[in-house]
């Protein structure tokens, strides 16, 4: 790939986080915009515009580590697993999976575990889309990575959102990092191709 490529990636991804987590900032932290606009203070108001659009470049940054990684570790992992490789990845999507919902569960003293599970839920059926899409506009083979990574580099980028006190942070950055990495996945094989 080249370079430019390699910049326009980079810049464009780290644009969408800063973006998305704006928008996501209206709908999850709505009371805090509310104390600012009666009265109206243009300060404060400018001074959550720019906290949250710094906050979703930090996690589009977090979201392009986690891809790069994922490249890495994929090669790496051809070599060592060879034709194994995919079984493995479909193991550690459903340990994955299960993590997100059972291990979290635990950890809330009471409450339900369906929660845990819808998300976990609506997390594969958003991937296996994706990845659906992926294998269509490359190939077959590529449908289990892209599923792999958009399930489990995906959980795995989220971990610091999870472990706050107050769910809207989960929130906020979930939404960042399922776009970043939807959106890194689906482009790069059109940067990549040969003309």
């Amino acid at each position: 790939m080249k370079s430019r490529n390699v910049v326009r990636l980079f810049f464009s991804t780290l644009l969408l986080g800063g973006f998305s987590t704006l928008i996501a900032s209206f709908f999850v932290k709505t009371g805090v915009y509310a104390e600012n606009l009666n009265p109206f203070n243009w300060f404060e108001i400018l001074g959550l515009l720019i906290f949250f659009t710094g906050l979703g470049f930090v996690f589009s940054l977090i979201s392009q580590m986690g891809y790069f990684a994922y490249l890495t570790v994929n090669q790496f992992a051809l070599g060592v697993f060879r034709k194994y490789w995919s079984t493995v990845q479909v193991v550690l999507i459903a340990f994955s999976l299960f993590d997100l919902v059972y291990f979290r569960y635990r950890s809330v003293e009471d409450g339900t575990i369906t929660p845990f599970l819808l998300i976990a839920i609506a997390l594969f059926i958003y991937s296996w889309f994706v990845a659906g899409i992926k294998a269509k506009e490359t190939n077959k083979k590529t449908f289990i990575p892209a599923l792999f990574f958009m399930v489990v580099v995906t959980s795995i980028e989220w971990v610091p959102g999870l472990r706050t006190e107050n769910g809207d942070y989960a929130w906020l950055m979930i939404v960042p990092l399922i776009l970043c990495n939807t959106y890194q996945l689906l482009i790069l094989h059109r940067l990549t191709e040969k003309k």
